[in-house]
């Protein structure tokens, strides 16, 4: 049976995590990245500009592994943001190195939604990272939804409103 490689887009408190476990309840292996980045960087990471910077070293350090997984047979749920098209790229590096199948899972949740969710997750102090509104604005400009040119298998959500 063929590795499947399942990504997620959607924006910050868009549901990504939650339907990364429920997917994982199918099948494969979660790696989530901001388990990773707050394990690696916590304590680093108080700017946009510092998780780019940390996320782009976990993000090159974590490639070869994932193709390694895939490539042994893994299905793995990839917990990383798809929001841009060059974290989509670093993705489709990932593919090319496997032979496995893939799934783009797009959350389309409205921004009010998302942030309901992101006060909610920020009181509850579960999460690594507590994210402002004006980070979460900051963010969702950089947002840009996968288009049909890119090659991806495209599978739209619209999760519930909080």
């Amino acid at each position: 049976m063929a590795s499947t490689l399942h990504m997620l887009c959607g924006k910050i408190a868009s549901g990504k995590s939650t339907l990364a476990h429920q997917l994982v309840r199918d099948g494969g292996v979660l790696v989530a990245e901001d388990e990773w980045l707050g394990a690696l960087f916590g304590e680093q990471m108080q700017t946009g500009a510092d998780y780019m910077r940390c996320a782009g070293k976990l993000r090159s350090i974590m490639a070869p592994h994932l193709v390694s997984l895939l490539n042994a047979g893994t299905s793995i749920v990839l917990d990383f943001p798809a929001n841009t098209v060059g974290q989509r790229g670093w993705m489709r590096e990932i593919l090319a190195g496997t032979t496995a199948d893939h799934q783009m899972h797009v959350l389309d949740t409205p921004d009010e939604d998302c942030l309901v969710r992101l006060a909610k997750r920020n009181a509850a102090g579960e999460h690594p990272f507590a994210v402002t509104e004006d980070q979460f604005w900051q963010f969702s400009k950089h947002f840009a939804p996968p288009t049909a040119d890119e090659g991806f298998n495209l599978i739209l959500h619209h999760p519930r409103s909080a």
